[in-house]
């Protein structure tokens, strides 16, 4: 006798809203550890913005990572963004005389006309006009090395060191977000995104199942 079929899907809804690209920076390779090139259009590949640094499919661990020195894994930082709105605030917190731009605290796509972007839930989309498609991994944390290059290199308006740890702290929530390219393509300044938000809908009904079919959860 033919089992019952039974489907259990976890149905993504999203919400839409939109912003604009700001900016954007390539990381070379040889530029040192915070060398960028702001640029206004970019090709994205399917493994990151070309000429990157960060562009590959894997990556070896960084400190703070979970995995022993030494271990391949899957690179889920092929890009990094912030929002002009975000930049605006850690500046006017650290009371700098310029506001700080996308290339300042090395982030590749930095947006303008959205509030609470690097509070964007992961499996969040930028979608661009071309067809290219940036996917949210995670919230990107303030490190102490951007920290320590903010301090150096900015004096407040009054013409104050920074102390060491002042970008990280006025920096926490909003720091920006890393991810993965969905779709390749071109992204320019001045683009209109489209911002997919993602929320976790219902999960659905199993289909054509009897009423006592147990579903199971490793499925």
């Amino acid at each position: 006798m033919e089992r019952p079929q039974t489907i259990c899907t976890l149905m993504p809804q999203m919400k839409k809203t939109t912003c604009k690209l700001a900016a954007i920076t390539i990381g070379h390779p040889d530029g040192g550890v915070m060398g960028r090139q702001t640029v206004s259009s970019a090709e994205v590949a399917l493994d990151g913005l070309v000429g990157d640094k960060h562009r590959g499919h894997t990556r070896g661990v960084w400190e703070g990572d979970k995995d022993p020195e030494g271990t391949i894994r899957r690179n889920e930082r092929q890009w990094s963004g912030i929002s002009t709105e975000e930049l605006d605030g850690i500046t006017r917190e650290l009371d700098l005389p310029e506001p700080l731009s996308a290339g300042d605290v090395s982030v590749n796509v930095c947006v303008s006309g959205i509030e609470g972007f690097s509070q964007l839930p992961a499996g969040s989309r930028l979608v661009f006009p071309s067809g290219a498609v940036l996917a949210i991994e995670e919230y990107n944390p303030p490190c102490l090395g951007m920290s320590e290059k903010i301090s150096r290199l900015f004096p407040t308006r009054s013409g104050e060191t920074l102390e060491r740890g002042a970008f990280s702290k006025a920096s926490r929530g909003r720091r920006g977000i890393v991810g993965v390219v969905d779709v390749a393509g071109k992204i320019s300044v001045g683009d209109d995104i489209v911002v997919e938000i993602f929320e976790v809908g219902n999960y659905a009904l199993p289909f054509e199942a009897k009423p006592d079919t147990a579903l199971n959860a490793k499925t």
